[in-house]
């Protein structure tokens, strides 16, 4: 299941991130799961639950948020939102397209407490990272 070592690779980036705001907590993680990924929610969930254990995400809650595909045409240059097993222009219908979104596992943010008093929670949301 490799679910597990991308929830081994994202808590690490989300250890990183708090131990640098100086949190004692993390309490909520959200990601964006493309459709073309490889990463199936369900097994990721689970993946977490094993985990996050003895880590600062070990009561953490894990969002997953799913987007589109969306496809630009080499022929034509139209941005297509298509379904995952249809990669094709939406608007002159050839198959020449580039995958420009749902690839990707993005981490979209994190919540985090216990931070050190005359600390503020704002930018407890991080910039996207890539996992």
């Amino acid at each position: 299941m490799h679910e597990l070592s991308v929830c081994q690779d994202l808590l690490s980036q989300v250890q990183r991130i708090a131990l640098e705001r100086k949190a004692r907590v993390v309490e909520r993680i959200r990601v964006a799961a493309g459709p073309l990924s490889g990463v199936e929610p369900a097994l990721l969930r689970q993946a977490f639950s094993i985990a996050r254990s003895g880590t600062l995400a070990a009561s953490a809650e894990l969002e997953i948020e799913s987007g589109p595909v969306v496809v630009r045409c080499r022929d034509c240059g139209t941005d297509s939102q298509v379904p995952s097993n249809r990669l094709l222009c939406g608007d002159c219908g050839t198959w020449q397209v580039d995958v420009i979104q749902g690839e990707d596992l993005v981490l979209m943010s994190i919540d985090l407490a216990g931070l050190p008093e005359g600390t503020t929670n704002d930018g407890q949301q991080e910039n996207q990272h890539h996992v």
